[in-house]
């Protein structure tokens, strides 16, 4: 079942990307990325992944969708705009201060806000 749902998803992604190439924008809204969100993400790159780095980049590999339970993109960004981890996020703190992100924030209306570059890492 498992096998027919990945091969179902894959047939899908192909079929969308053949198709109309219209164009669309992608806003730039940017969340803090300061010395603080800096060198948290290099220690969490150390202690989770073993990865010693000057500075907190990545060479992005694959696309990795997330849906977030926060009712609105307002509230989304908001969560994630902060360097340190909100105070809700009980269930990771123990990982780490590093705050949760994503380099893009998509609404239900299709707009799609880039907030990090794509090769900065992001929690």
């Amino acid at each position: 079942m498992r096998s027919l749902f990945l091969s179902l998803l894959f047939v899908s992604l192909i079929v969308v990307g053949c198709g109309d190439n219209s164009s669309f924008e992608i806003h730039q809204k940017p969340i803090q990325f300061d010395s603080t969100r800096a060198q948290l993400s290099l220690d969490y790159l150390s202690n989770r992944y073993g990865m010693e780095q000057e500075e907190p980049t990545i060479s992005p590999q694959m696309i990795v969708l997330h849906w977030t339970a926060i009712p609105t993109f307002k509230e989304s960004y908001e969560f994630f705009y902060e360097s340190r981890l909100n105070p809700k996020r009980k269930d990771i703190e123990d990982e780490s201060a590093l705050n949760v992100s994503a380099h893009y924030l998509v609404k239900r209306n299709g707009e799609i806000y880039q907030l990090l570059p794509d090769t900065l890492f992001a929690r």
